[in-house]
């Protein structure tokens, strides 16, 4: 007996519409994260990239548990003198909601080669409608 490898040829990649209404943001992460990873996959395999599509919807509804609104900070330098900014997730929700959803996935993905390409397949909208509406196969993921 041996052990099949996956070859890129093999890979089939799905897409996942996952709706965040009244969802808490770290639960439902997770399971994105593990969608564009492709674990679930019987032919996964850690260095190709086997995951799917993910569509996220209503971005700006979704949840959080304990004071994260307010004691969440992100933090970035823009790399010019007195560029240090930070941002409250109450903040950042009222500027772009998508980017906390983003940020959120981005932190649960191995920091690896992969990454970006994984991040490429994730697709997020504020709210309810999206443009992949003439997607045959879109499946509910939660």
């Amino acid at each position: 007996m041996s052990t099949a490898i996956t070859k890129k040829a093999t890979i089939k990649r799905a897409w996942h519409l996952v709706d965040l209404k009244d969802k808490v943001l770290g639960r439902e992460a997770t399971k994105i994260a593990q969608l564009l990873i492709g674990k679930a996959k019987t032919y996964f395999t850690p260095s190709l990239d086997c995951g799917d599509y993910v569509v996220v919807t209503n971005a700006a509804l979704v949840k959080f548990t304990g004071a994260k609104l307010t004691g969440k900070i992100y933090r970035h330098h823009t790399g010019h003198p007195g560029g240090f900014k930070e941002f409250t997730l109450s903040e950042m929700l009222v500027k772009d909601p998508r980017r906390v959803i983003t940020l959120s996935v981005a932190g649960m993905l191995p920091k690896n080669k992969l990454r970006a390409t994984r991040l490429k397949r994730l697709k997020v909208f504020a709210g309810s409608e999206h443009s992949y509406s003439k997607i045959k196969e879109l499946n509910h993921a939660s």
